[in-house]
């Protein structure tokens, strides 16, 4: 497969337009390399005290928000997988506060959350690769929504331009 794509409307829920819309045009595989890149850059760039600063109570640091990047990234992969094999089951939702919170993110260095970030990154880039055009438009339930394999991917890549925009809006001085 050298290029996926983007979902039409309605094999998705939604609320995922907005991430989905993030996603520029283009082959979704360099996407999912340059995104990765730019994520990497950004986060690696910051010091100490900007990895865990919070910008208002109750807010994730940026250690946070890139552990959050991961983990739903793991479960959208997980998902796409199994609506791809043909799962009929409904795939749940999850807390991603509670998520958040037994993480310990913050007491991570931030090398080892790139590295981690990189090989969640590459193993969803090869269950990608492994997706024909009858996978990729395989519509399945997750949270109980419709969602397409297709259109997993694409929030993958949606969801992580979101927080890399909130990191620099919310967390980057100016």
């Amino acid at each position: 497969m050298s290029t996926i794509s983007k979902p039409i409307a309605g094999t998705y829920p939604p609320y995922f337009e907005k991430y989905i819309n993030l996603v520029p045009d283009g082959n979704v595989f360099d996407e999912l390399f340059k995104q990765h890149m730019e994520t990497m850059d950004l986060v690696t760039s910051v010091d100490e005290e900007t990895l865990s600063f919070r910008y208002e109570e109750g807010k994730w640091t940026i250690r946070e928000v890139l552990q959050h990047i991961i983990d739903c990234e793991r479960i959208f992969a997980h998902r796409a997988l199994r609506i791809a094999r043909g799962e009929e089951v409904s795939q749940p939702s999850f807390d991603q506060q509670m998520f958040n919170n037994k993480s310990k993110a913050n007491a991570r260095d931030i090398n080892d959350l790139v590295r981690e970030l990189s090989t969640v990154r590459a193993a969803s880039v090869e269950l990608y690769k492994s997706f024909d055009d009858e996978m990729l438009d395989t519509v399945g339930v997750s949270n109980n929504n419709k969602i397409s394999v297709r259109a997993i991917v694409f929030m993958i890549l949606g969801h992580e331009i979101h927080h890399r925009k909130v990191i620099d809006e919310k967390y980057l001085p100016r």
